[in-house]
């Protein structure tokens, strides 16, 4: 019967709209009015795809993109949560526009079957990660490893299950001295790639904003990162 009920599992799996999560759901905001406009912009700026071998699960992997509409909806989530004093709030929202403004960067959750290719983060990792726009295809100038998803996790990236891992991936504005995102750009093509399968994710194309003066160096770390 275990062997059965695996079967329809992933069979189930395969046809679902979202990929499969397990644990403990994050938490939602009490104003269910503001919990649907937050999951209407995650969704938005999210995509997921699933790999499978037959019936055997190769992997599951779902991402979103930071554009800054989103920075600004998952920063006042956490505000609300952490119960952030005004200021506190303002000046997280200003470093979130200013990285905005300095790299493209996706969350990344990742369900690799096989552990130990979950390690996107190393150098001799087999996965090769890129953004693709009409204008070229740029490559991560930094990737780091968040850890093992959590219900916390979850209160801001709902599809990240207990057996998945969450990363950041951040790739430079411009390629071959244009911007990546050019004036008739519409999608932001997210590609993870190895022996194991290769997926595609899409988002819109968004143009970053304006570089504040002052802003903090490329690639340095807003205070919180949810």
């Amino acid at each position: 019967m275990r062997t059965v009920g695996l079967l329809l599992a992933l069979g189930a799996a395969g046809c679902a709209s979202t990929p499969p999560a397990i644990g403990e759901p994050g938490a939602e905001l009490p104003d269910r009015r503001a919990e649907a406009q937050y999951r209407a912009v995650l969704e938005r700026v999210s995509d997921h795809r699933e790999v499978y071998d037959g019936l055997d699960t190769r992997f599951f992997a779902a991402a979103t993109y930071q554009s800054v509409d989103f920075r600004e909806a998952r920063v006042r989530r956490q505000a609300h949560f952490q119960t952030w004093p005004e200021p506190k709030l303002e000046q997280v929202l200003a470093q979130e526009r200013a990285e905005a403004a300095q790299v493209h960067e996706v969350v990344l959750g990742v369900n690799i079957v096989e552990r130990r290719f979950d390690d996107l983060d190393s150098k001799g990792t087999i996965w090769r990660l890129s953004l693709v726009t009409d204008q070229g295809e740029v490559t991560p100038i930094a990737i780091r490893r968040v850890g093992r998803a959590n219900a916390d996790m979850r209160a801001y990236y709902p599809y990240l299950g207990d057996f998945w891992t969450m990363y950041t991936v951040r790739f430079p504005l411009g390629v071959a001295g244009r911007p990546l995102v050019g004036p008739e750009t519409r999608t932001l093509v997210f590609r993870l790639s190895s022996t194991q399968g290769q997926v595609e994710m899409h988002f819109p194309a968004t143009s970053p904003p304006a570089q504040a003066s002052g802003a903090s160096a490329p690639g340095a770390p807003a205070p919180t990162n949810p």
